[in-house]
């Protein structure tokens, strides 16, 4: 095992690593990070704020990426566009089985960037098990809204060094690209110490890729977002370079009913300072679902 607090539950014909954290009582509240972002980007203080609030909070390491199972193909038989390793709802499924190897029969959830995706496949596709849904920094997977800028694109293809400083270096650039703007400064020393945490847990840029993939060959979730009946929150920030803000309006549009929240200083992060709003919507939201 790991030599830190967690622990693997089987999921999906994998493993999956989480925590199970906050008020054990509480109604259960899943956090589902983005591409390759493990769920140490859900910062500690983030996670003890919603514990606080009541929660049961759960966040893990979605497959490819941190403490879970690696999907590793065959040899000579990569992943390509054309023959992906797996898809978007193979993720939603795994976060599904999460909560079936925990017993709990629907959480609050939360997602965000690619996380935000899978959040919005598991309302669609299981839509009992999902008391309420935030999509953080998302899109609908409608190619015409949530691109990203040129820079962003380029940042995030560029392939990770792998020695350690050279990809701490690369990974705390990407941050610095996407994030916020606003916040530049003051999130700066968090972005490298979170880069470096992440290198040291898990590199693993194969299942980066992979990941990548997935959303490259995801079907446009509009449709089904439009059925949705259970209170949604969407909250994006105008600063987005990765995901463009045109995709969470477009989330929001899609949803019957959902609310909206707008950041004009954020990027595609969560900057400290914006933590008490974001989790006061993402409680104000849940509670809608009581």
């Amino acid at each position: 095992m790991p030599e830190e607090t967690g622990e693997y539950a089987p999921a999906n014909g994998i493993r999956l690593w989480y925590r199970d954290e906050g008020n054990p009582d509480g109604e259960p509240l899943v956090l589902i990070m983005g591409l390759n972002s493990q769920l140490i980007l859900w910062p500690e203080e983030f996670v003890a704020a919603l514990g606080e609030r009541g929660f049961r909070v759960i966040r893990f390491d979605n497959r490819d990426c941190g403490l879970s199972d690696k999907i590793e193909p065959a040899a000579g038989a990569e992943s390509t566009l054309a023959a992906p390793a797996y898809y978007l709802t193979d993720l939603a499924a795994d976060t599904v089985g999460l909560l079936d190897h925990l017993g709990i029969d629907s959480a609050h959830v939360v997602g965000a960037s690619m996380g935000g995706m899978i959040a919005q496949l598991i309302a669609i596709h299981h839509a009992d098990r999902v008391r309420s849904l935030c999509s953080i920094m998302s899109t609908t997977g409608n190619r015409l809204v949530g691109g990203p800028s040129a820079e962003a694109a380029l940042a995030l293809l560029e392939p990770t060094p792998p020695e350690r400083e050279k990809a701490i270096d690369h990974i705390a650039n990407v941050y610095r690209i996407i994030g916020s703007r606003t916040h530049a400064d003051a999130e700066q020393p968090r972005r490298r110490q979170l880069a470096e945490a992440s290198y040291d847990r898990a590199f693993y840029p194969a299942g980066a890729r992979r990941q990548f993939t997935a959303i490259s060959v995801a079907v446009d979730r509009t449709p089904g977002l439009r059925e949705l009946t259970i209170p949604t929150h969407v909250i994006h920030g105008a600063e987005d370079s990765l995901i463009n803000v045109t995709g969470g309006r477009a989330t929001h549009d899609a949803v019957p009913n959902s609310t909206y929240l707008e950041l004009p200083d954020m990027g595609h992060d969560l900057p400290e300072p914006l933590w008490p709003q974001v989790i006061d919507a993402i409680a104000t939201n849940a509670t809608a679902a009581s």
